[in-house]
């Protein structure tokens, strides 16, 4: 930076040296203001004669307005390299969420992050107009006062609070509080309060209460989801407490930090992150998945602790990468690099014993589950100013030796088998951009392993009416293992991996209608077009299919659906966003009814439909 702020001190002297009269020039002589002198005024003696004066030299040549301008901007130019290449070599553990380094001119004491969301949304004929299943299940909630009722509108709102509190600049504490955490509108009037005497009908109602769990609500109008404490330390940072989880594409772990999404992947951690060479992190983590039952009893003071190690559940997780902050991606996008990034994070966990049978917060009995797994995920971007290819691919390996899900079935050899876990997934993203960014296409594909058992298996502990159990053909959904009630197994192993839930692909089928992405396989191209700053208009395809037909509602098909989506998006520099969204889902023969019998043909599915927006402010 010094050589470039000589280089612009230099090109301006030499402007000033351009500009300064060349030394020798005789001074310039004034006339007399005014025509004759006057009378009374004594005549001026004449001018003595002067030698005469020689010629003055030519004034030196100096650099041109433009070569002064062309050497400003290169000294300009010069500056912002250098500015950037200091930025570059700041340290960012980034993959884990969080900042490496602090970037701030001043210490604030309270700093705020966070959104309020208020998404309005209509669903068409979302059942598909399908039959349920054999066990009395159908593909998307129906009214239970109005079963015919085939359209549904409603908003839903939230206000997402993230504090950080800068204890000092090596010090901090990070919290997330939702309010109204996706409270419908409406759903809290003061007419459920049923301890008010002053409001009967539903009619006078006109005015709402705060969410209040086991009142008025499933749960509390604020639930502090997310604390914990962060200490820099000259080898690497310091995380515990209770934090989001996230990992490349988000396919696996998923923080669910989107204006949009609703789950998110919270752990409690304790976790290290270093930089042992400049550009490569590694991070050590202890999660606690699962403690079991504990001393807190409702209303008793002190410290509550875990009544026994023997019933723990503990992920033990590896994560090293390969990555640019995004201050150095920018620079070499700027000058035509490529960006090359890549890591590895390995999961371990490990479950002993398994409580069972809960009853008022404590457990009736344990199954000895000696349960463990190993989940590797490995993730790689490659991108350049005109494209970008993104891919993840994940595993999920292990074993369970008593599949035992109460107090009643340990005692029962035909529900005490072992399982084995193998599960692979994977996702992949490519994006070539158009009109210096303004256009921009994506390919959106994915992969989830499954099995030939009826169901999906994104609800494995659906009670279904098979033997011992079992889901039987036509189910939607169920858990994707086969045993006998005489102790043997014809299928022991679950093979369908389940992408994370807010890792979304369209609208309506697996978003609304399925549940999270699993025994299926997707493709989706996406155009997307920068009307003007800030404001773009987007439509998408997709395709999507079982990886088995005998896992699908039919039982003989494996196509489900072809959807589009539609949409315009705005969002401005102040935080303000605006969304809508269109979708209509075309059904296929994997969701088909099945056929009534005596030669008659199966009803024909509905085509599906569904708009949403979101009025939203980023802070």
């Amino acid at each position: 930076m010094a050589r470039a702020l000589l280089a612009a001190l230099l090109a301006l002297s030499t402007v000033a040296a351009a500009q300064t009269a060349p030394a020798g020039t005789p001074p310039q002589t004034t006339p007399p203001a005014g025509g004759p002198a006057a009378p009374g005024t004594p005549a001026p003696a004449p001018a003595e004669p002067q030698p005469a004066t020689p010629a003055p030299a030519p004034a030196p040549t100096g650099p041109t307005a433009e070569e002064v301008n062309e050497k400003i901007e290169a000294a300009k130019k010069e500056m912002r390299e250098e500015i950037r290449a200091q930025l570059a070599t700041q340290s960012a553990a980034q993959g884990w969420q969080e900042e490496w380094v602090e970037q701030a001119q001043k210490l604030e004491l309270l700093e705020l992050d966070g959104y309020l969301r208020v998404r309005p949304d209509l669903f068409h004929k979302l059942d598909l107009g399908r039959v349920p299943d054999p066990d009395g299940y159908t593909l998307f909630p129906r009214p239970p006062t109005s079963p015919n009722e085939r359209t549904i509108a409603g908003v839903n709102m939230r206000a997402r609070i993230e504090p950080t509190i800068n204890i000092s600049e090596e010090v901090r504490v990070k919290m997330q509080i939702d309010a109204l955490d996706n409270v419908v509108f409406g759903s809290t009037p003061i007419y459920l309060n049923t301890r008010s005497e002053l409001y009967q009908f539903a009619i006078d109602s006109n005015t709402q209460l705060p969410p209040q769990a086991g009142l008025n609500s499933f749960k509390d109008s604020i639930l502090v989801k997310r604390a914990y404490g962060e200490v820099s330390t000259p080898v690497g940072i310091l995380r515990f407490g209770r934090m989001g989880s996230h990992w490349g594409l988000g396919m696996l772990h998923n923080d669910g930090n989107c204006i949009d999404c609703d789950f998110g992947d919270t752990v409690d951690r304790i976790q290290f992150v270093m930089e042992p060479f400049t550009g490569w992190y590694a991070a050590g983590m202890l999660d606690f998945n699962v403690e079991g039952p504990t001393s807190e009893i409702l209303d008793e003071q002190g410290q509550p602790f875990d009544l026994s190690n023997s019933d723990d559940t503990h992920s033990y997780v590896i994560a090293i990468a390969r990555r640019d902050t995004e201050q150095q991606e920018r620079a070499k996008l700027d000058n035509n690099l490529g960006v090359l990034n890549y890591g590895i994070h390995f999961t371990y966990r490990t479950n002993r014993n398994d409580p069972i049978g809960w009853a008022n917060g404590q457990p009736s009995g344990w199954v000895k589950r000696s349960a463990s797994l190993y989940i590797p995920d490995v993730w790689a971007k490659y991108e350049r100013k005109e494209w970008r290819v993104e891919i993840e691919g994940a595993a999920v390996i292990g074993n369970i030796d008593n599949r035992a899900t109460s107090v009643a079935a340990v005692a029962d050899p035909g529900q005490t088998q072992a399982l084995n876990i193998l599960e692979f997934g994977a996702a992949a993203q490519g994006e070539y951009r158009f009109l210096d960014g303004q256009l921009r296409l994506q390919l959106d594909l994915g992969f989830a392993s499954g099995d030939k058992a009826p169901g999906l298996g994104n609800r494995p502990r659906r009670v279904t009416g098979g033997s011992n159990g079992n889901t039987q053909p036509g189910d939607i959904d169920g858990r994707q293992y086969v045993c006998a009630s005489n102790g043997s197994c014809s299928d022991n192993y679950i093979r369908n991996f389940r992408f994370n839930r807010d890792y979304r692909i369209d609208m309506i089928l697996w978003r609304e209608i399925l549940g999270p992405i699993t025994d299926a396989f997707y493709a989706k191209p996406t155009l997307t077009y920068s009307v003007a700053e800030g404001f773009d208009i987007f439509g998408a395809i997709i395709g999507s299919a079982a990886v088995y037909p005998e896992s699908t509602p039919s039982g003989t098909d494996r196509l489900l659906g072809i959807e589009i989506n539609a949409g315009a998006r705005y969002l401005t520099e102040d935080g303000f966003f605006a969304q809508v969204q269109w979708g209509i889902l075309f059904p296929q023969g994997g969701l088909a009814n099945p056929s009534p019998g005596n030669g008659a043909a199966a009803p024909d599915l509905e085509t599906a439909q569904a708009i949403r927006g979101i009025l939203g402010i980023k802070y």
